[in-house]
């Protein structure tokens, strides 16, 4: 199917969409020319990476767009929403705080997260969340806007200090607003000299009226906007800018952003991608997803590498700049040389990591005589005085957790005991396993001593299976103490690196199965909460559970619900109180 669709692929520009067995999008790739660009992942020699996405590709679709910038802004929103495991992938959505003015009677200036465009106007993002808040208290030393969120009856403190117009008790004019506003939008757009010489002027009239403590105020307001002039006159140049710069070593991508406000370094951003081949195309595709899908301001300057940029879109295009000397050269080199240490770290910790590894894996398999070692699946029971018996199955592959291979199993007989319900549970895991040919693990381990063990190896024998199991015996405190395997117990000093291994695994298996088990709990008991609220019978709980099973919000979907409205208000104070 794939050759015959190679084939009518057009020479125009797009976006292509790589899907693996199970129809899921597992790369989104942009191109000027959709026929050459795909064509080549099928023809000739591959990197590592490659060759991996590609054994995976069971078919492909693609979107001709009418030029390279659309494909680009469409391959940024495909990543955003299919989350494709072979793209680089930027899924930090902080959010930059603003500085908000209120569009109500009598506004207030407020620094804020949530934007609500139909309440306020936003200056911002920030980059620095300290310094927009430092600009809001200075703004509100300055002009005489509201501070409360409601009106009081009587006028506050900063209504005596000169900081509100106390519209609590005066009616104050629209013009009066007005001209304020003009005033903040102007400081806010880097007018600090104007307000300079007006505070310069209010100083003086305070000191011949002798109000000499207003003075004072108005000459620390001045001191710091003399602060804020000399930061724009000593960089004026970089006085907004984001400077970005890569290095990459053995399929890692190391890049380093450094945000510049006021004159000032504010943050720094530090990103590391493994397994990347192209690595031009992954550092652009990265400022793309980084403005564009991740809420990072786009500032007045982005300084970067000479690179090939025509696929970015105009608003972030318009703002780089590429230096070939000076100071802006300069800061790129000491971008770069960041990124560099951090490539450089982090390598030194994974080779560390890697031969640490090795050594559990190779002492693991000395243990439990195995030829090799790469998938462990380990199993835990959960109840309380035996009521909603579950058990849960997690699995470590390559010594490293596999959440998305994590099972949950429920108990299908009633009153069971441990040693039973294990025995239940692994015939029914590995049943499954042979029904559905899924790989074997290497090691079964078993939270329990003897009798669990025996109890599995029972249920793997009726399946005619003969995998290495065994078990994780814990001590009166219900900590790991020693190992059960082959009818001998197995002690190992507490801080061995391999006792610290299984220790981790049955940690990690046992919360797996409680989490599991308290989520079961807490339904069953909503279930019986619910059916007590008057005429709600069988069928309308099982509506209403559906229900709520598939929302989003849960009160919305409660006020859908063809309930009367005790009905309603019961069972969304219900679901209140379970949450």
């Amino acid at each position: 199917m794939i050759k015959e669709k190679l084939k009518s692929l057009p020479n125009k520009p797009g976006c292509y969409l790589m899907k693996d067995v199970n129809n899921k999008i597992i790369y989104v790739g942009k191109a000027k020319d959709l026929s050459k660009r795909v064509k080549s992942y099928f023809v000739g020699s591959h990197d590592k990476k490659t060759q991996m996405m590609v054994s995976l590709v069971k078919d492909f679709e693609y979107i001709i767009t009418s030029s390279e910038t659309e494909a680009f802004i469409l391959e940024m929103n495909l990543i955003k929403e299919h989350l494709p495991k072979y793209n680089i992938l930027l899924t930090d959505d902080k959010s930059y705080p603003f500085i908000g003015i209120s569009y109500e009677k009598n506004p207030k200036i407020y620094y804020t997260r949530d934007l609500r465009p139909k309440r306020a106007k936003y200056y911002g993002p920030y980059p620095n969340a300290k310094a927009a808040r430092a600009t809001v208290d200075l703004l509100n030393k300055m002009y005489p806007l509201r501070k409360c969120n409601k009106l009081p009856k009587k006028p506050c403190l900063y209504y005596h200090i000169g900081q509100c117009l106390a519209p609590c008790i005066n009616d104050i004019s629209n013009e009066t607003y007005k001209e304020i506003i003009d005033k903040i939008n102007l400081f806010l757009k880097g007018n600090v000299v104007g307000e300079i010489k007006d505070f310069e002027k209010k100083m003086k009239a305070s000191s011949i009226c002798l109000d000499y403590e207003k003075a004072k105020e108005y000459r620390d307001i001045i001191s710091d906007l003399n602060v804020i002039k000399e930061k724009q006159k000593m960089m004026n140049d970089l006085y907004e800018a984001d400077v970005i710069d890569y290095v990459s070593l053995e399929e890692t991508l190391s890049i380093q952003v450094f945000h510049i406000r006021d004159a000032k370094m504010v943050e720094r951003n530090a990103f590391l991608f493994e397994n990347e081949t192209d690595i031009e195309e992954a550092f652009v595709s990265f400022l793309g997803q980084f403005y564009l899908n991740n809420n990072n301001p786009i500032p007045k300057e982005i300084i970067l590498p000479e690179l090939d940029y025509l696929f970015l879109p105009d608003e972030i295009k318009s703002r780089i700049t590429i230096p070939k000397k000076g100071r802006k050269k300069e800061l790129l080199e000491l971008v770069k040389d960041n990124a560099r240490d951090k490539l450089k770290a982090n390598l030194e910790v994974l080779e560390k990591t890697v031969k640490k590894f090795e050594n559990i894996k190779e002492k693991l398999k000395e243990m439990f005589s195995l030829e090799s070692l790469d998938i462990i699946e380990s199993f835990d029971n959960s109840s309380i005085q035996g009521e909603f018996r579950v058990s849960a199955m997690v699995v470590f592959k390559d010594l490293k957790k596999a959440p998305n291979l994590y099972r949950k199993f429920k108990s299908k007989t009633s009153n069971l005991g441990d040693t039973e319900l294990m025995y239940e549970v692994i015939k029914r895991r590995y049943k499954r396993v042979i029904e559905e040919s899924l790989v074997l693990p290497s090691l079964v381990l078993i939270d329990g001593g003897p009798l669990q063990v025996d109890a599995a190896k029972n249920a793997l024998k009726e399946l005619g299976l003969n995998l290495k199991v065994a078990g994780l015996v814990k001590n009166d405190q219900h900590k790991t103490s020693h190992i059960y395997f082959e009818n001998k117990e197995i002690y190992l000093e507490k801080s061995d690196s391999v006792f610290l291994f299984l220790e981790n695994i049955q940690n990690e298996t046992h919360r797996y199965a409680i989490s599991y088990y308290r989520s079961v709990h807490a339904k069953s008991n909503l279930e019986s909460e619910i059916s007590k609220i008057k005429g709600i019978g069988k069928t309308k709980l099982n509506e209403i559970l559906k229900a709520l099973a598939q929302a989003d919000d849960f009160v919305k979907t409660i006020e859908n619900l063809k309930l009367t409205t005790i009905q309603k208000e019961a069972l969304i104070k219900l679901v209140k109180r379970n949450n």
